[in-house]
């Protein structure tokens, strides 16, 4: 009987975003979700956020949400190819994430196929309002 080989590593994250102008996590199915920083406190976000990048795409969110000196955040989600409720729930944590760091965040230009899910999860005006 064989051993399964291990899961390949995920790549170590940059030091901070304000070192990279994008960070990108690989879903070799879909392509890379990634988030450039387009100026102070805009980011955009582009490609799948599905079960197979959220991991990482979370870690990246985070690292924007917590990193740099901007207190507003904005998130251009105009880019996102594909979501699934795994994406969803990224989202909700880097709003999370925002309010524990007392930033402010806001999605813009959100996928009506994401707006979909977060309807049927209720979670619709939270993602429009932001924090």
């Amino acid at each position: 009987m064989s051993t399964p080989e291990p899961a390949a590593p995920v790549p170590a994250a940059p030091a901070s975003p304000a070192s990279a102008s994008a960070a990108v996590a690989r879903d070799g199915a879909l392509g890379t979700f990634s988030l450039a920083s387009a100026a102070d406190g805009q980011l955009a976000a582009r490609g799948p956020l599905t079960f197979a990048t959220a991991r990482r795409a979370r870690e990246l969110g985070l690292q924007s949400v917590t990193a740099g000196p901007a207190r507003a955040l904005e998130f251009d989600c105009r880019g996102i190819a594909a979501v699934d409720s795994a994406g969803l729930a990224v989202l909700l944590d880097w709003l999370a994430a925002a309010k524990r760091a007392g930033r402010t965040l806001r999605y813009t230009h959100l996928p009506q196929e994401l707006m979909a899910l977060a309807r049927i999860s209720e979670v619709d005006a939270l993602l429009t309002r932001g924090v």
